[in-house]
């Protein structure tokens, strides 16, 4: 008995004063992104002051924050090119068709596309934004709605595509003609 307690001894002893065998660590892969992972919150900044002055009429205010390839479409088929065109169109809408703009329950959602699912979405930071919106026409008409928007930004922070996908008909009712 005492032989294998002596054995046992020994053992662990030599057990705890071994050096463990050296494991070489296998390399590290390097990590890839996820297809689309939440983007900085400073864009929903820039989207709320957006609609912040597009909404007291400040167009040129809105404008500051698209660059100058800017492109503008509605879900309707509807677009605009440039950040002339673009300016100019909403100038108008201000001045005579529209009397008050009014957003509320709006909701952000900045992502970055780093592997688009589709070739027609660009990779990149998009804001995508839902909001209902309220507007009295210069005519004494009312419409209220919800839209949806989505807005790319270019390397330099820049809207340069927006796509808004918006009914059109009860727009058009309100600004027919009688």
């Amino acid at each position: 008995m005492k032989n294998y307690l002596l054995l046992f001894c020994c053992a662990s002893i030599w057990l705890a004063c071994s050096k463990p065998a050296e494991t070489v660590p296998e390399p590290v892969a390097e990590a890839k992104p996820m297809p689309t992972e939440f983007a900085d919150l400073k864009y929903i900044d820039i989207g709320k002051q957006g609609i912040s002055n597009l909404s007291s009429g400040n167009v040129d205010a809105w404008m500051e924050a698209f660059a100058d390839d800017a492109t503008y479409l509605w879900s309707s088929g509807d677009s605009l090119s440039g950040k002339q065109a673009i300016t100019d169109y909403w100038k108008d809408r201000r001045a005579n068709v529209i009397d008050s703009l009014t957003f509320m329950n709006d909701v952000w959602l900045p992502i970055k596309v780093n592997e688009p699912q589709q070739k027609v979405v660009a990779r990149g930071v998009w804001l995508l934004s839902w909001y209902q919106v309220s507007t009295k026409y210069k005519n004494g008409k009312k419409v209220g709605m919800w839209i949806h928007t989505d807005m790319h930004f270019n390397e330099n922070d820049k809207i340069d595509r927006v796509i808004q996908y918006i009914d059109r008909a009860p727009i058009n009712a309100a600004l027919a003609k009688k």
